[in-house]
């Protein structure tokens, strides 16, 4: 199937369209899908309507290869998982859709990368091999062409001084930082930044005590002296993220679509405003599975905005997603 229907996506009804397409490919291509889908009874020829595509629970990315393509992978992603528990595995076969997909949305809600110098404080991503963050991260660096762009693991110092030159200069930041090492640098340095963009990618990583968001960004606004604490949602088993500009409310970009199922009946998707279990259309996950019911907890609004409040109890904690309250 033909990725570039996917980035053309402009209306909610090309969004439909293609989003049938993708179905009706995996379910033919992806034959753990197919057999969860065949299990649910469902007819492919039948399914008309976006509500009636069923989501694969995201436990089976630990337990199964999904993927449309076995006999290729440009590369798999991995969960980063707590000490003993099973991580979950994303075969990636086309790795250009990836960097499409993080590229162009980045484009999307903020500009051109290359107007900004890149500086990453993802300590405890870069300590393990297989972060799709981590990969992102990097070719941002890349792509930012900024001599100034790079890692920063736990030289706090450097990145102070790197952060008090650029904006001495005027020159655009973005700070991409899970949120330990965040609190660490505000902690350390009481900052007050005007040019500077915050971005948390969410987790504690074990390395702290779990904040709500709002205690969290709370923090950090005061901390970097900056109104507003952006956010970015993605996961192992995306090749999409949704980012939030202030308020713990995200947008998804054209390809991306988040729906909320019932707690008590995973089958059945709710209406709008209504907390329940998050489901992910991904349409850049056309060689995997675009449709995911994830473990968080959530609303989503009329517009198609949303908010994470949670996680479902016993769920694992683990990298990319946000706190639990």
């Amino acid at each position: 199937m033909d990725s570039n229907a996917i980035f053309n996506i402009r209306t909610a009804e090309e969004f439909k369209r293609v989003a049938l397409d993708v179905f009706s490919f995996q379910y033919q291509k992806n034959k753990t899908y197919r057999t969860f889908c065949d299990l649910l009874n469902t007819n492919p020829e039948k399914v008309k309507t976006i509500r009636q595509i069923p989501f694969l629970p995201i436990g089976f990315f630990k337990s199964h290869k999904i993927t449309v393509t076995l006999d290729h992978t440009d590369i798999i992603f991995t969960s980063s998982g707590t000490t003993g528990s099973s991580t979950s595995k994303h075969y990636v076969s086309d790795l250009s859709i990836y960097e499409q997909s993080y590229l162009e949305a980045f484009e999307h809600f903020y500009g051109n990368i290359k107007d900004y110098a890149v500086l990453a404080l993802l300590p405890a991503y870069l300590e393990r091999k297989g972060s799709s963050l981590i990969y992102m991260a990097n070719d941002l660096i890349k792509q930012s062409e900024n001599k100034h762009s790079g890692f920063y693991l736990n030289d706090l110092h450097s990145l102070k001084e790197k952060i008090d030159l650029l904006e001495k200069e005027n020159k655009k930041i973005l700070l991409l930082g899970v949120s330990f090492a965040l609190l660490d640098l505000v902690e350390n340095y009481q900052l007050k930044l005007k040019n500077t963009l915050i971005m948390e990618t969410g987790g504690m990583k074990g390395r702290r005590k779990e904040l709500i968001r709002t205690e969290l960004h709370q923090i950090l606004s005061e901390g970097f002296g900056v109104p507003e604490i952006h956010s970015e949602y993605g996961m192992t088993e995306l090749l999409s993220q949704a980012y939030s500009k202030g308020n713990g409310i995200f947008e998804c970009p054209p390809w991306m679509k988040i729906v909320t199922r019932d707690t008590d009946d995973p089958l059945t998707l709710q209406e709008f405003g209504k907390t329940g279990g998050v489901n992910v259309i991904d349409l850049a996950n056309i060689n995997s599975c675009s449709f995911i019911a994830t473990q968080d907890l959530g609303k989503v609004y009329p517009d198609g905005s949303f908010e994470i409040i949670g996680r479902f109890d016993n769920s694992d904690i683990r990298g990319c997603n946000l706190m639990v309250l």
